[in-house]
């Protein structure tokens, strides 16, 4: 079902067990990445990999993370640099996955956030967006926004 390049990995027990407030029906918890990075999910990587990671680490360091967790994720956001991406890209290639696994498995809630900020919302702190799969494959570049939990339903 994943395109060849994206991998799910467990999430953290943290994400797990808040994520699973946001939406109690969840049975399982994931980390959707390309390599071991989802940038490559919802944005293009800059042409000069110098200036992609000089992007990473300005971001890094207006959340506060430490140096040994900047360069961990340095490492990881590089691990997916030689992947090539499916035609239409990845943000079209997991589109079409969050449509055919609303299909399968009914409603399911996606949550962008940049791996160095705190983990997911509290329920009541951000309300849930509802798309049909439909609406997702129809703006493959825009359905999924930084904190904004969103449904996708079948």
């Amino acid at each position: 079902m994943l395109p060849p390049g994206l991998t799910a990995q467990p999430a953290d027990r943290a994400d797990h067990h808040a994520l699973r407030r946001v939406h109690p029906a969840a049975q399982t918890v994931v980390r959707l990445v390309v390599g071991a990075c989802a940038c490559d999910l919802v944005r293009e990587r800059h042409a000069d990999a110098r200036e992609d990671e000089r992007a990473h680490r300005d971001r890094w360091r207006r959340t506060g993370g430490s140096r040994e967790t900047l360069i961990a994720a340095i490492e990881r956001h590089r691990r997916g640099a030689g992947l090539p991406a499916p035609s239409g890209g990845w943000p079209r290639a997991l589109a079409a996955f969050v449509a055919e696994h609303a299909r399968n498995a009914g409603e399911t809630l996606y949550l962008l956030r940049f791996a160095g900020e705190p983990a997911t919302p509290e329920p009541g702190d951000r309300p849930v967006h509802r798309l049909r799969a439909g609406d997702v494959l129809a703006r493959a570049d825009g359905w999924l926004q930084e904190h904004a939990p969103v449904l996708v339903a079948p």
